[in-house]
């Protein structure tokens, strides 16, 4: 099996790096992926300007593509929406914001929403999955699923030495539960910094990957986002960097695929 992914996250628009985003355009169009993948926070206030950017921005890229929401994609300065209908804007420019899903040359990945409008915390930023999302997820892959990929805004488990936190309520519950199902890779973003760990479940090869920013919000790290080679024995993680000018790689992970 041989795949290619872009993986996006946190590219706010209406506070992005307009270079570094066009130039992310040029190499996805460029770069013969076989789906890109933004894992949330397409907008910086989720306000109807910002997403009608967003949307231009992802109808210029080759489909097949897979969105899901972030924290940011709930409106900041409307309280009332962000309670009662958080994702509305949302779905009415990008797409659903429950659940996306792809299946194809043995691929099947699936969005989960983290992301919540309002939460009995003060700070509704932070992640949430409930147990039931984690189930349905896991219960969506095929035994013919060869490589099974889960996406989601806010990382399950924290990231250690990160520049900032998820706390995602249920997220250690919902990380067993993908290992269970033998998912391969959970992409996210949020913290603005690219990674990768094993979660320590089962046999230790499902892996969190998060991405980094496109934004201007950038927190000790470069914009950059990640592009990622499967083959047989391997998963090959690269975060990119811009440089002001063009891309060059950041870092460089080598992950051990499971035995099918």
């Amino acid at each position: 099996m041989k795949l290619r992914l872009a993986h996006l996250s946190d590219i706010h628009f209406g506070g992005e790096n307009k270079a570094a985003v066009a130039a992310a355009g040029d190499r996805i169009r460029a770069g013969g992926f076989d789906l890109t993948v933004i894992a949330g926070d397409l907008t910086r206030y989720a306000e109807e300007a910002e997403f009608r950017e967003a949307a231009a921005w992802l109808d210029g890229l080759p489909e097949p593509r897979l969105v899901t929401p972030g924290n940011h994609d709930a409106p900041y300065l409307a309280p009332l929406e962000r309670i009662f209908a958080p994702f509305r804007r949302y779905e009415r420019h990008v797409g659903p914001a429950p659940a996306q899903s792809w299946r194809g040359k043995g691929v099947a990945v699936r969005g989960v929403n983290t992301a919540r409008g309002a939460q009995p915390r003060l700070d509704w930023s932070k992640g949430q999955i409930a147990e039931q999302q984690a189930r349905e997820a896991a219960a969506w892959f095929e035994p013919g699923d060869a490589l099974r990929i889960v996406v989601v805004h806010h990382p399950l488990v924290e990231m250690i030495g990160g520049p900032m936190t998820a706390r995602v309520w249920g997220g250690e519950r919902a990380a067993g539960v993908f290992a269970d199902a033998r998912v391969d890779l959970v992409l996210s973003g949020h913290i603005h910094a690219p990674f990768t760990w094993p979660y320590p479940h089962r046999d230790g090869r499902t892996y969190a990957v998060g991405s980094g920013t496109l934004s201007v919000r950038e927190r000790g790290v470069p914009p950059s986002y990640n592009e990622i080679e499967v083959e047989d024995g391997c998963i090959r993680v690269t975060a990119l960097a811009w440089t002001g000018s063009h891309y060059e790689p950041y870092r460089t992970w080598a992950l051990d695929r499971r035995p099918g």
